[in-house]
């Protein structure tokens, strides 16, 4: 048996989706005063009734939700596998970043991060380093995801410790996201 939102839990629900009750009302097809009287707790509604708001709220909530495509940043800097080290050092430098996704022509094949090349640079002479391939130092590619997954996923990704996520469409990378995108975003959001 499922078990129904109390009034309170009705209006903080409502809250979150960045609803009025009279934005809700219009959604769900009642009254404002209905929904006033509803989360006051002055008003049992009908069960169909209950059903249509909570419809109209988690529909509210879903479009609020910040969509992948809104989110990733299309201009993807990357490397070839054969390009020297010395041209990843330099696109990171000059676009500010700590990662890069290395391709194959344009299939994903790894990633390069300034900390895998600092490593390097300890146990051999940099001058060395930067003039290898990509591929001698490249890792494991950065996650990846479709544009139609959930931000959520995305999220979990970058806080159990990888620096960004890419996401990829039909096979060709279309999008990174990193941490201070979703940030921005969720503060951009809320500004509006």
């Amino acid at each position: 048996m499922a078990i129904l939102p109390t009034p309170s839990e009705i209006r903080i629900l409502r809250k979150k989706a960045g609803l009025t009750q009279k934005e809700l009302a219009k959604r769900a097809g009642v009254s404002q005063s209905l929904i006033a009287r509803i989360e006051a707790g002055t008003v049992d509604p009908r069960l169909s009734t209950l059903r249509r708001i909570l419809k109209a709220i988690e529909e509210a909530s879903k479009e609020k939700m910040a969509k992948i495509t809104d989110i990733m940043t299309d201009s993807i800097i990357s490397v070839q596998i054969n390009d020297k080290v010395k041209k990843a050092v330099e696109l990171m430098w000059k676009y500010g970043v700590s990662q890069l996704p290395v391709l194959d022509g344009t299939r994903l094949c790894g990633s390069i991060r300034e900390e895998t090349i600092m490593k390097a640079m300890i146990t051999e002479k940099p001058e060395r380093i930067l003039e290898e391939p990509v591929g001698e130092l490249m890792e494991e590619p950065l996650p990846s995801v479709n544009p139609r997954a959930d931000i959520e996923d995305v999220i979990k990704l970058l806080i159990s410790g990888y620096p960004a996520v890419l996401v990829i469409d039909k096979g060709k990378v279309i999008g990174i996201i990193t941490k201070i995108d979703v940030i921005a975003k969720a503060t951009i959001s809320k500004r509006m």
